[in-house]
């Protein structure tokens, strides 16, 4: 890259906001070649839109239009926001679907399969994932191998892998897992904050594991190559799924409780556990999950956690899994705040909410990661490993 390419790329990334970390011109060039040659991949991607990068006028249309269903309607008022937003994208009515990816320098992240309202939940996010893939098929790759990734880098395109936060759907019937592969799906969470068939979630009062039939779920998951998550799971359903797993377990999207304690975040033992498997743990964005003052949240804080992840697992049981912020316009947010994170299974006040980290507005400003890393030490390599580097090893033991 000649050093003119590098004076652009490091003025585009910098017009959507770079995080004062207080750098010399050697780490920020340092950060951005690194940048630029690594495997970017968010595990939990909900992206690329984010409020605010999208124009005020589209927002409060898309708000307007849908604001009778919170009284006649509320059960759809959220999915109907996000789904209009989508839609708007396929239609190509929203070029920044495209170009917020492009921008962000993200290799892969993933495209979610719904599944906490049953089966008519799930059947209708496959077929808006599939649309994405089919209508976004000269630049989107549906990702189902780590090679999907690796041909997405090098032919500047960008993969998406299919991911399910929740069992809820598939009840006890096994062979729906086989289903889902079939379709795409290669990351699946074992539970969702509360209690499943197959195991418990973070929520509950008991922080049960899994249960008898939850093992014959990841030994099913296992036999096919599906990528066992445990992102929203109880420390014990940690446990147990590294035990009874024969490959990597992951924690998709976290945070760490000894840096902050949050009834979303993970102990030490639990930790130690994804790592000892293979697998990785990755770092959430979400402010009020590792900052008391989620008006105050920082990308500093969010190192905080990585620091404290890599010294505790090791460089290469580490990620990113953002989680936050989403493809919604604010009020949607303010809704999910509201109302449905109690119906999500959090507690009131400490579910997700409608602020950001500072310096992760939106994921234009991804890279922000990267000039964290080079702040707090880290070498090239170690860098590359925790921006998506442990993440492809994983997606190549596992699925191949």
């Amino acid at each position: 890259m000649t050093k003119k390419e590098m004076t652009q790329m490091a003025l585009n990334y910098g017009k959507y906001g770079l995080y004062d970390f207080h750098l010399t011109p050697e780490q920020e060039e340092k950060a951005l070649a690194v940048y630029e040659d690594s495997y970017v991949i968010d595990m939990l991607f909900q992206g690329p839109l984010s409020p605010y990068s999208l124009e005020e006028s589209f927002s409060r249309k898309i708000e307007e239009k849908y604001e009778p269903l919170k009284t006649t309607d509320p059960d759809r008022y959220r999915g109907k926001i996000a789904g209009a937003v989508l839609q708007a994208a396929l239609d190509g009515e929203l070029p920044e679907f495209k170009q917020c990816w492009y921008d962000s320098g993200i290799t892969a992240g993933c495209r979610q399969l719904e599944t906490s309202g049953g089966l008519d939940d799930l059947i209708k996010s496959m077929g808006e994932c599939q649309a994405q893939f089919d209508r976004f098929s000269d630049w989107l790759i549906k990702a189902t191998k780590a090679d999907d990734i690796v041909r997405a880098k090098r032919e500047n395109k960008k993969a998406g892998f299919l991911l399910c936060q929740d069992s809820f759907a598939l009840g006890k019937d096994l062979d729906m897992i086989d289903a889902l592969y079939q379709y795409g799906l290669r990351v699946m969470q074992l539970s969702y904050n509360t209690q499943t068939h197959v195991a418990a979630g973070c929520y509950e009062r008991t922080k049960a594991g899994v249960t008898n039939f939850g093992v014959k779920f990841i030994q099913r998951m296992n036999d096919l190559g599906m990528i066992v998550d445990t992102g929203h799971c109880s420390d014990q359903t940690v446990l147990d799924a590294c035990e009874l797993s024969k490959t990597p377990v992951i924690a998709s999207h976290c945070c760490v409780r000894s840096v902050y304690p949050h009834n979303r975040s993970k102990g030490d033992e639990a930790l130690k556990a994804i790592a000892q498997s293979g697998g990785v743990v990755g770092l959430v964005a979400m402010p009020n999950f590792i900052h008391a003052d989620s008006h105050h949240a920082t990308m500093d804080h969010v190192m905080d956690q990585i620091d404290y992840a890599v010294n505790l697992c090791g460089i290469d049981h580490v990620g990113i899994g953002t989680d936050w912020p989403m493809s919604e316009v604010m009020a949607s947010l303010v809704y999910l705040r509201d109302v449905l994170s109690l119906q999500m299974g959090f507690l009131p006040g400490d579910g997700p909410a409608e602020e950001t980290v500072e310096g992760l507005t939106e994921y234009r400003q991804f890279i922000n990661f990267a000039r964290g890393m080079v702040a707090r030490g880290y070498g090239e390599d170690d860098i590359k490993k925790l921006l998506g580097g442990n993440w492809l090893r994983v997606f190549r033991e596992v699925c191949g």
